[in-house]
């Protein structure tokens, strides 16, 4: 049997809810292309993104670990597979486009420098009086812009939904500008629910890696609500002690509590609301896709839990120093010697319509954490060869 791609959006017409964004009735692409035969839109999206430079890259950047400090950490990619598949069940759930919002999930950090965060407000500071830094938008520059695959046109040739998706992409971790993608509107619920996937992904992987790493003291965590829900959940004492069978099997109990609360209370919304097509869900102007009261005051507690002892541990202060030096120095480098950047950046200065500090920071994020401490040995060591 061959599904055409016409049988296919006809299939998504029937099955899907009707506040669903469908691929057919997409606003399409910026430059103009014929539709292929057996896959629609979104689907030709999330293929472009999974085979970008940008997509391979996220391998070697920082999630909370350094690539170096360990192999069973969470990186940049697997955090993102990971969200990826945590939003593929929330619009499978909610009859939404699964197609869509695993395409915003693949992409919603191809824009992050390495380092994490850190990465990302040193570029900031950086380029402060150049623009600013900030990943969403840097994501957005890379599948319009940066990345060069196509005679025809420059980046991926995104359709707006994804676009939209990308710049309405607002964690408690993001700086959200959506300018040119009417920010008065909600995204749609495809967008909502990629946010969504990453609050929960970051939340539960990062609570894993920290007890995994013996950053988080088990007797604190013991003390956390949702942890001691979880627990009970399953049976257990909260006083018994951790090891990791029962690590894994508390972080998949949380994973599949924060997913079934997320459904539940963002259809019991959708209920209430009743939008009956993808612009009204944007005509709200607000968030439907979110969680109920009650886990939403839980992951609060985590959140601020995982800020004081994780992401502020002096282990990881310590790297986020060093972090912020490499990646200061380096600009600087640069900026004062353009000759050491590889040709075709020099190129980009020369002839582009970008400022040289632009390009640099450009350069700077596209970085992977290996790449970028190489970089710093090549330039500040002088045993290092060049």
């Amino acid at each position: 049997m061959f599904l055409t791609r016409e049988e296919i959006e006809a299939r998504e017409r029937a099955v899907l809810a009707p506040y669903a964004m469908a691929s057919a009735a997409s606003r399409g692409r910026e430059h103009g292309e014929e539709e292929h035969p057996y896959r629609t839109a979104f689907q030709r999206d999330r293929d472009r993104i999974i085979h970008t430079t940008a997509f391979r890259r996220l391998e070697y950047k920082t999630q909370v670990f350094v690539y170096h400090e360990g192999d069973h950490y969470r990186n940049r990619l697997t955090h993102t597979i990971e969200v990826a598949q945590l939003g593929r069940t929330l619009a499978r759930a909610l009859g939404a486009n699964e197609d869509l919002t695993e395409a915003i999930c693949l992409a919603h950090d191809l824009g992050h420098p390495a380092f994490g965060h850190t990465g990302e407000t040193t570029l900031n500071a950086l380029m402060h009086n150049h623009g600013g830094f900030n990943h969403q938008r840097q994501t957005l520059r890379i599948v319009t812009l940066l990345e060069e695959r196509y005679p025809d046109f420059p980046g991926l040739n995104l359709t707006y939904e994804v676009r939209e998706g990308l710049v309405k992409h607002d964690t408690d971790y993001d700086v959200t500008d959506a300018s040119g993608y009417e920010p008065e509107l909600a995204g749609t619920l495809e967008c909502q629910l990629a946010n969504l996937a990453d609050e929960i992904a970051y939340n539960t992987a990062d609570l894993e890696d920290g007890l995994r790493s013996g950053l988080l003291d088990p007797f604190e965590v013991r003390e956390l609500a949702l942890w001691r829900v979880v627990v009970r959940s399953l049976g257990e004492s909260a006083d018994r002690r951790l090891d990791d069978l029962l690590r894994a099997r508390v972080i998949r109990r949380l994973i599949g509590m924060e997913v079934t609360d997320a459904i539940q209370a963002t259809a019991a919304r959708l209920a209430e609301l009743s939008p009956a097509s993808a612009d009204e869900v944007r005509a709200i102007g607000h968030n439907i896709a979110g969680f109920s009261a009650e886990m939403l005051e839980m992951n609060r507690e985590l959140k601020a839990f995982l800020l004081r002892r994780f992401y502020r541990h002096p282990r990881v202060m310590r790297m986020a120093s060093k972090a912020h030096r490499l990646l200061t120095e380096l600009f600087h480098a640069y900026l004062e010697e353009p000759l050491q950047l590889p040709y075709e950046i020099q190129a980009r200065i020369q002839h582009g319509p970008d400022g040289p500090e632009r390009v640099i920071c450009d350069y700077l994020a596209g970085m992977t954490d290996r790449y970028a401490i190489s970089e710093y040995k090549k330039l500040f060591d002088p045993e290092a060869r060049v």
